[in-house]
């Protein structure tokens, strides 16, 4: 079971028999990403602190219900709950960057194609101008960028065996991340700065 819903159950009983929850327990919030995919976003991002759930799912096309076999116009995507007194929007942003080929304007890594490439859908205008600042700065750094940074449309959830791949099935999802050439296109574009945030966890 995702850790929101046991959370979510959690909090309920704690209400019900009575207790109050402190000011600023469940202070939580959300960002979208689209970094090719999904099971490999959900996976960095569940490596740093102050994220206390990760979703993969569909988003920005048209279509009611996407499905993994017919999604054509989304991009794959993680949610990012988080707690903010612990992680900021701008330390996201940091990972996210530094965990993806932002060149490539024709998907990422081995899987190619529009539901591969890579986006940050911000949920709120704060968000938007955060994005909107640090995708300047890595224009700086690497020359060019090829990420859409935009506001977030209706997110779609996944069917289950999706959520927590890489937990699910460690194995395939190591040979499908390493056959794929994932960090070590990271590193080559980034260098030392590759996995800001993440690297010690990375395996």
């Amino acid at each position: 079971m995702k850790r929101k819903i046991s959370l979510a159950l959690a909090g309920a009983a704690m209400l019900s028999l009575g207790f109050v929850m402190p000011a600023g327990a469940q202070n939580t919030e959300t960002a979208i990403f689209a970094g090719g995919c999904f099971w490999c976003v959900e996976s960095d991002f569940d490596h740093l602190a102050g994220v206390l759930d990760t979703t993969s799912g569909y988003i920005g096309g048209e279509a009611e219900n996407p499905t993994y076999y017919d999604h054509e116009g989304f991009r794959e995507a993680v949610r990012v709950t988080y707690d903010p007194s612990k992680v900021s929007y701008d330390t996201l942003l940091d990972v996210f960057w530094h965990s993806v080929d932002p060149t490539d304007d024709g998907g990422q890594f081995c899987d190619r194609g529009y539901a591969y490439t890579t986006a940050i859908y911000a949920t709120s205008p704060a968000q938007l101008k955060e994005a909107k600042a640090s995708e300047a700065a890595v224009k700086q750094d690497l020359g060019t960028v090829a990420t859409e940074v935009t506001t977030a449309p209706r997110f779609w959830e996944a069917e289950g065996y999706h959520q927590d791949y890489y937990k699910k099935s460690p194995v395939k999802y190591k040979f499908y991340r390493t056959g794929c050439r994932r960090n070590a296109r990271v590193e080559e574009v980034w260098g030392d700065k590759a996995f800001m945030g993440i690297k010690d966890h990375m395996g």
